[in-house]
């Protein structure tokens, strides 16, 4: 019985100390943030490397942001949201700002090595979406 309820115990506070560490490793993102995407569609022949685009090209662009990024994130297509049809995106890179404008500024002077970049992790040209977060 003894035993039971350490196990008990010890079973609850595990359980809440990784909720509550989860919970604090979520990032808030804020209305009003500028949201850009980056989708790479999926295509017959196409390819994309993501350890690359995940250890040199983003944190490329991320380091080009600088006190205006917020956040930035990198998805891995898996499968479409409709049974039997193709995965829509390949990848989608994410960057969280809170200025387009200042964005703007801060790629502007290195797009040519952006785009120069795009040959070391894919052959698709990437289709992108600028949105404001509203909640």
């Amino acid at each position: 019985m003894k035993l039971k309820l350490i196990v008990s115990f010890f079973l609850l506070t595990t359980y809440f100390t990784a909720f509550s560490q989860e919970k604090q490793n979520v990032a808030i993102i804020e209305r009003g943030l500028i949201k850009i995407s980056i989708m790479y569609p999926y295509a017959e022949g196409k390819t994309f490397n993501m350890e690359y685009y995940e250890t040199k090209h983003m944190p490329m662009v991320a380091a080009f942001l600088g006190s205006n990024l917020i956040k930035y994130t990198i998805e891995k297509g898996l499968a479409s949201g409709v049974p039997n049809q193709p995965l829509p995106f390949m990848a989608i890179g994410t960057f969280y700002v809170k200025s387009f404008s200042d964005y703007q500024a801060a790629i502007g002077p290195h797009i040519d090595a952006i785009r120069a970049d795009f040959a070391n992790y894919t052959n698709i040209s990437p289709i992108i979406f600028v949105s404001e977060v509203v909640k």
